[in-house]
């Protein structure tokens, strides 16, 4: 009888152990990345980027989606400018939950109205990680939420690109900085974008992944991450990834919050900029999370989701 018991508990404990975080964070292996994404999303809509006001003293305001041409429903800048071909065009406009109004414009009035029209929500982030057995890509390690809509876009396409860094302003308190990018969108794009969750953009990456410099490296699960020294990879000057010293000053359930600790990445940046978001941070060698948000008026601190809740997408 004690044979079976000591066979049941060594049966039990080896299930316990093939379950455990530690188990799986050595099966599962990312590589950290940190570089600087252009991102652009299509939208099955046009609306209106900036305030515009009309010649007849009507305004189109921001955020307005033009729904119709001529009583033909549109979806694209290339569709409204086939239809305002005419000598007058009725634009059907919605503004929220059924409010829709009409307003006439002659051809030209039309053509003037376009370079305030968008069809597509584009921005910068930073890339998170890539697996290298599925090809899956994280970035930004937060939802994506259009500055005019004022709401996560829907989107028919996505796509990523290389953004190179060519200048920084920096962060001050009360004033945060950012930096200033360019994308060539020319370029292969590095992957497609399948979804814009609350814990980041996901996708599949599609450019060669055996041209990455990197290699994986195993996930540190929430029990394992430790108060002190961390590291933040990011790109700061053109596309090249450099790593910063951080100090991990709190740790509550599946988020952290950090503080910059690198003296040559405070003088260059001043702490956190926009377009950090997604930028990974490792502990001893192992992968803990990924940068998410700044402190306004102290811009050296910084919060950071843990990758083992990024990898949900969103909250259970």
């Amino acid at each position: 009888m004690k044979c079976r018991l000591r066979n049941l508990l060594a049966y039990l404990l080896l299930i316990i152990a093939l379950l455990s975080p530690s188990a799986v964070a050595e099966a599962k292996k990312l590589i950290p990345m940190g570089e600087s994404i252009g991102i652009q999303m299509e939208l099955p809509f046009v609306y209106v980027a900036h305030d515009v006001l009309l010649p007849n003293g009507q305004w189109l305001k921001k955020g307005d989606i033009i729904k119709e041409v001529n009583g033909k429903k549109i979806d694209s800048l290339e569709m409204f400018e086939e239809l305002i071909a005419g000598e007058e065009i009725t634009l059907t406009i919605e503004k929220g939950t059924n409010q829709s109004r009409t307003i006439k414009l002659t051809n030209d009035q039309a053509n003037n109205i376009l370079p305030f029209l968008k069809d597509e929500t584009d921005g910068i982030g930073t890339l998170t990680f890539i697996d290298p057995e599925s090809k899956e890509y994280g970035a930004l390690g937060h939802q994506i939420i259009d500055g005019v809509l004022n709401r996560p876009p829907e989107f028919t396409d996505g796509s990523i690109f290389l953004a190179s860094i060519e200048q920084i302003k920096k962060s001050s308190p009360g004033n945060p900085g950012y930096k200033i990018s360019v994308i060539n969108t020319d370029d292969i794009r590095l992957g497609n974008i399948d979804s814009n969750e609350l814990y980041g953009i996901f996708g599949h990456w599609e450019s060669d992944i055996n041209q990455i410099m990197r290699k994986p490296i195993e996930i540190m699960y929430d029990d394992e991450i430790q108060l002190g020294k961390a590291e933040l990879l990011t790109a700061i000057e053109g596309s090249k990834v450099e790593s910063f010293q951080i100090e991990i000053v709190k740790i509550e359930d599946n988020f952290l919050q950090f503080e910059i600790t690198d003296k040559n990445l405070l003088s260059k940046t001043g702490g956190i900029l926009q377009g950090m978001s997604g930028s990974p941070i490792l502990q001893n060698g192992k992968f803990v999370g990924a940068v998410t948000h700044m402190f306004v008026e102290q811009p050296a601190r910084g919060a950071a989701i843990t990758l083992s809740e990024m990898l949900k997408k969103k909250p259970d």
